[in-house]
């Protein structure tokens, strides 16, 4: 339930036309503008007890724009847009516009998909897949590839921000905004168009929102003249708690802000149908100084507001899908709220794709120890408390490269860097926890990840094998063929280590036994083996399910040919291991 003199806010239509309401407590004045700028139609507002001004329009109607005017004590005249407006005339700048809140969404259902079964897309609307260079990607573009996103196994999309940002096609997460939807990528109609279209696909919707700071240079800022000490005013901390690195942090111990922001997920979930959200850099919400503060420095009410955000959320729709950027590897952050952990479903496992890099470069004496500690990590004892990459947009940008460019830069496409691609990301859709892939990955796009360069869909058709190798890795990660269940439990066990010839091997399973008991065997040597010898943990016939050296994949791959091994009186098998290579192991009785 939201705080009841902050429910009716913004730009409301009712029977008798609109109803325009904006918290302003420190205005003198306030005067809704309606219709078009330089010819508005002025409406008075007055003043509640709770510092709201309130007035309607019976000539008001939806596609009108709209501002509000503000006229401080001394006079001073604000023209401001609505913080709550729908959708505005353009992104970083422009009018508030009034829209009718009605789509038919023609019945379409929002998927269920239990954490074991998710497996995520990271999508840049503005990249993604652009008409041609020079314009933009938007949700009606992306559209146009979600059936090649099904056919891959993907059954989760995350949005990068998409929320008005101050410069369009940008990564987003200098959000003006939160209510309004970027006009560059669609607006308001082009998401709940790009939301129903994955719904009908099975595929469910995940957004990326921006809630630990708001740009500076927006309406908010100073919304209705007040401030102190040079700062943000009534959105805004007003002290050193206001600084992030980024913008102004809002003011999370006020009831009219905590309730700006709660309403605002309140938004996505009923009105957009959305999903699940990732909450950004959540630390930096908590705590003034991010990652590197203390105790001294943590902000609780950003922690209340977590809690409730996520007891919000999962009233609304139980199934729905939290998670949190933290950086600091806190257990309490998927902890439940009713033993005062934050609540969130899951975090983003950060060390994770550093991990997978570092493969690059060790020595053989530590070869597998920061491996073999990522797989074994979980929070709170659930393996799917975690999401797991290779790539994001943060690793694969600020100074670094896809790990497929870091393997071999200026050849993303050489035959390493297909081989040890392929062999990180066989690593995480093997592991416990939820899989994701940033876009392009599976067609080793090449570079770092901005928001100028459109992907080469070219691609898919030069690296067809490697992006049918992913296809079969989401297969057997899903248990679409009935012999991998394992892989959708959170049980694993590392029980080879081999640093000399850096070899590793774990176990996964869900309950055990046929078609669930899987070996993971994985080369990270440029040697290959045509005997690599290791004692199994389950006796038996084992069947090859996925070998990263097949020529199918590649025809320059240096393929091995076992197809079963078996397990002597030792539970001792051999098995060809080819350089760099990945072989997926299970059993049918």
């Amino acid at each position: 339930m939201g705080h009841p003199h902050t429910q009716l806010l913004g730009a409301r239509l009712t029977r008798d036309g609109v109803t325009f309401r904006v918290w302003a407590p420190f205005a003198a004045q306030v005067i809704a503008l309606v219709g078009e700028e330089f010819s508005w139609n002025e409406i008075p507002l007055e003043k509640d007890d709770y510092g709201n001004w309130l007035g309607s329009s019976r000539d008001a109607q939806p596609g009108q724009s709209y501002k509000f005017r503000i006229i401080t004590a001394d006079g001073t005249i604000l023209e401001r847009n609505d913080p709550r407006a729908r959708q505005l005339t353009v992104s970083d700048n422009g009018s508030s516009v009034i829209i009718d809140p009605d789509y038919d969404w023609e019945n379409v259902q929002q998927p269920v998909i239990p954490k074991e079964k998710q497996i995520i897309y990271e999508l840049h609307i503005g990249t993604f897949h652009r008409p041609d260079a020079a314009t933009p990607g938007t949700f009606y573009t992306a559209i146009d590839k979600l059936d090649y996103l099904q056919s891959l196994g993907i059954n989760v999309v995350e949005l990068m921000p998409v929320t008005s940002m101050a410069m369009s096609n940008g990564w987003g997460y200098a959000p003006n905004y939160i209510y309004s939807v970027e006009n560059s990528y669609g607006g308001r109609r082009g998401l709940l168009d790009f939301v129903k279209a994955c719904h009908r696909r099975g595929m469910a919707v995940m957004i990326d929102i921006v809630y630990n700071h708001f740009y500076p240079e927006t309406d908010l800022w100073q919304f209705d003249g007040w401030q102190e000490n040079d700062r943000g005013g009534i959105y805004f901390y007003n002290d050193e708690r206001g600084d992030t690195p980024w913008g102004g942090r809002p003011d999370y111990d006020r009831p009219e802000v905590r309730q700006f922001i709660l309403d605002n997920v309140t938004m996505w979930l009923t009105e957009y149908h959305i999903d699940g959200m990732r909450v950004d850099s959540t630390i930096y919400m908590r705590n003034t100084k991010g990652p590197e503060g203390g105790q001294d420095t943590s902000i609780e009410s950003a922690w209340s507001l977590l809690q409730e955000m996520n007891k919000l959320a999962h009233h609304i729709n139980p199934n729905v899908m939290m998670v949190a950027e933290d950086s600091s590897v806190e257990p309490a952050i998927t902890k439940p709220t009713k033993v005062s952990g934050a609540g969130f479903d899951a975090q983003w496992a950060l060390s994770f794709p550093h991990t997978l890099r570092s493969m690059l470069r060790l020595e053989d004496s530590q070869y597998g120890d920061s491996l073999i500690k990522e797989l074994l990590h979980n929070y709170n004892g659930n393996g799917f408390e975690k999401v797991i990459f290779s790539d994001s947009h943060d690793t694969a940008a600020n100074g670094s490269v896809r790990i497929n460019e870091a393997a071999t830069p200026g050849n993303a496409g050489s035959v390493f860097a297909r081989q040890f691609g392929l062999l990180a990301n066989a690593i995480m859709l093997t592991a416990p926890g939820i899989p994701m892939l940033l876009q392009g990955e599976e067609f080793m796009q090449e570079g770092s990840f901005n928001d100028w360069q459109m992907l080469d869909w070219d691609k898919t058709n030069q690296f067809a094998g490697i992006v049918l190798a992913h296809q079969h890795l989401i297969n057997l990660r899903l248990n679409n063929y009935g012999n991998t269940a394992g892989l959708t439990g959170d049980n694993i066990s590392v029980f080879h280590q081999d640093n000399e010839n850096r070899v590793i091997a774990y176990h996964r399973w869900r309950d055990g036994g046929a078609h669930d008991d899987v070996i993971v065997i994985a080369n990270f040597n440029d040697q290959r083996y045509e005997d690599y010898e290791l004692i199994l943990p389950v006796e038996g016939t084992w069947r090859v399910r996925f070998n990263s050296s097949w020529k199918g994949y590649s025809a320059d791959f240096n393929e091995t040919s076992a197809t079963t091994v078996t397990t002597d009186s030792s539970q001792r098998v051999t098995i060809p291991l080819a350089d760099y290579n990945v072989v997926i192991l299970s059993q049918d009785v």
